[in-house]
């Protein structure tokens, strides 16, 4: 678009003109007067609800974004999408529900933004699906655009703890194995979780709020916040104002996502140990604003960058103490200086990543050890490694940080379900050294591709957290660590090999030579392949139906467009 149109290019079409009179009168109806008319519609894309604590404060963050385009002279119109609560579906055949909400998200706004000719979207999110699914939407529509995250929680307190919801999950754990009582069960229950944010720790949903951060598309300092402190509302007004300045100088999120924008948030979630979810969620972003990014970048990326930030799940602090020595603009700051951040890339506010991060300390603060020193890292490398082998031909995602060994060589116990999986944790049928292969959970065969968070916290409750491998076709939540290898790709239900492991088989996750290997020789597998058969869909209608006809592989970011 050229800069010299006018503000309001995309909506006059709706606006202008004798013929347009019916339209005009429908606006007078919703607040337009007739000064209104000529200025930019501005789309605020508010993911409020009451289904979960994530999204339950983002009506009021809307209200102050919608003030402040107002009073910088845009016209802004309010408008829902959804969301699905991973922490209230997680376990149940809800959760296939989960990943395929990124996509109902992305396209319900980009439905309302090109439908009503919106001129720009501020969108806002809380629980995990909310940020890709908006920055989905964002890169295909190509408006100028800016996200606003919800906020993350505070920690929860119970006899001297902080809690977060993965407290819970590992509480189960424990309890099951007779190490916590009923009566301290239901004390980490009704104390972990004290209002609204998304889960504390870097989660998936605060390692994609950072990673939105690092790439340019949210203020600076804004990814940390937590929900109900009043920064956070500031921020909200402030993202209205940059957004209005942004149609100005029509700034599109093409020319701030680009290539080196993505290896930039690459970066970023490495350096803070982020979910790995991320793999999955970058891979889609970047399809959708038609940037070349594959599962190999990340691993690129992965030998260069250390993880700088000592946050759960693997580590000890939350997201909310890590915004206050200094969040991701410090770590940004760590890694420009270090030659591993692009500060060239354009940020929302016109100004680039080096020009943001000018005045941003060159170390963190010396009396506290969330951020490390360059010079001493947690990690000289990353934590998301990316395995191949014959158990997964396009391509793995391994998380490493927080295991005693990277090395596990042992027998299969295969399931066909999160479920099977759970059950046999808590029966106690689990010994030290199985690898447990939980299959059927892919983009497809699920359909929906649910994180195992119930039986990765059982493990973990348990105390097998050092001793058993886990590896599945579907996903991990961002609240998952020890040795558990996710996205297996081709998935079962496509006839990848992870498909035809049989219980008792020698499987070796090898995070030192990236490899995930399955100990058959090739003449069985082969003898295997030719036996095997499709599973009949499990859904012929309805939503998870059109999501498993449309989706792709784990390896592309499980895309369906």
């Amino acid at each position: 678009m050229n800069p010299n149109e006018p503000l309001n290019s995309r909506s006059r079409i709706i606006t202008e003109g004798v013929q347009r009179a019916p339209n005009r009168s429908m606006l007078r109806a919703v607040g337009f007067g007739d000064g209104d008319f000529t200025k930019p519609i501005v789309g605020i894309a508010s993911a409020h609800s009451t289904i979960t604590p994530c999204n339950m404060g983002i009506r009021p963050l809307a209200e102050r974004a919608e003030a402040a385009i107002r009073d910088a002279g845009g016209m802004p119109q309010t408008f829902g999408t959804i969301t699905v609560s991973d922490g209230i579906s997680m376990g149940t055949e809800g959760m296939k529900y989960s990943l395929v909400s990124r996509e109902v998200i992305a396209d319900s706004i980009e439905t309302a933004v090109m439908a009503q000719s919106m001129d720009a979207v501020l969108t806002i999110g809380g629980c995990d699906k909310n940020m890709p699914g908006a920055m989905i939407g964002i890169a295909r529509m190509n408006v100028p655009a800016i996200f606003v995250y919800g906020g993350t929680i505070k920690a929860g307190k119970f006899r001297g703890r902080d809690l977060n919801i993965v407290s819970v999950f590992e509480a189960v754990g424990a309890h099951s194995a007779s190490k916590m009582d009923d009566e301290e069960l239901r004390g980490i229950e009704c104390h972990a979780i004290p209002g609204a944010g998304s889960c504390g720790g870097m989660y998936t949903a605060n390692t994609m709020s950072s990673a939105i951060e690092a790439m340019g598309m949210s203020l600076p300092g804004s990814s940390t916040m937590a929900a109900v402190d009043p920064e956070k509302a500031e921020s909200a007004a402030q993202s209205g104002r940059v957004l209005v300045e942004a149609i100005k100088k029509q700034l599109l999120p093409r020319q701030i996502m680009t290539r080196k924008a993505f290896e930039n948030a690459i970066a970023v979630v490495m350096a803070t140990g982020g979910s790995t979810n991320a793999v999955l969620h970058l891979l889609a972003i970047a399809h959708a604003a038609e940037v070349p990014l594959a599962i190999d970048d990340f691993e690129e990326i992965r030998k260069r960058v250390p993880v700088l930030c000592d946050l759960k799940p693997s580590g000890k602090y939350l997201a909310n103490d890590f915004h206050h020595v200094g969040g991701v603009p410090q770590v940004m700051k760590m890694l420009l200086n270090a030659g591993l951040l692009h500060g060239d890339c354009l940020t929302i506010t016109g100004q680039t990543i080096a020009e943001t991060l000018a005045n941003v300390p060159d170390a963190p603060p010396t009396d506290q050890d969330i951020i490390r020193p360059f010079e001493t890292p947690i990690y000289k490398q990353g934590h998301l490694a990316i395995l191949r082998g014959n158990l997964a031909t396009e391509g793995c995602v391994a998380k490493i940080t927080g295991v005693k060994s990277p090395i596990l060589t042992g027998p299969a116990r295969v399931f066909e379900s999160e479920e099977e999986t759970l059950t046999a944790i808590l029966a106690g049928t689990i010994n030290p050294g199985d690898v447990l292969v939980i299959r059927y959970e892919g983009p497809k065969g699920g359909p929906g591709m649910r994180e195992m968070l119930a039986p990765t916290s059982a493990i973990i409750g348990a105390g097998l957290g050092d001793s058993v491998g886990l590896i599945t076709d579907g996903r991990f939540s961002g609240g998952t660590y020890g040795l558990v290898v996710g996205h297996v790709a081709p998935e079962a239900a496509v006839g990848g090999t992870i498909g035809l492991v049989e219980e008792g088989d020698s499987i070796t996750i090898d995070a030192i030579t990236l490899s995930l290997t399955l100990n058959v020789d090739a003449a069985e597998l082969e003898a295997r392949r030719a036996a095997w058969q499709p599973p009949a869909p499990r859904y012929t209608r309805g939503v998870l139906a059109k999501y498993a006809k449309l989706v792709s592989t784990a390896s592309m970011g499980a895309v369906t467009d």
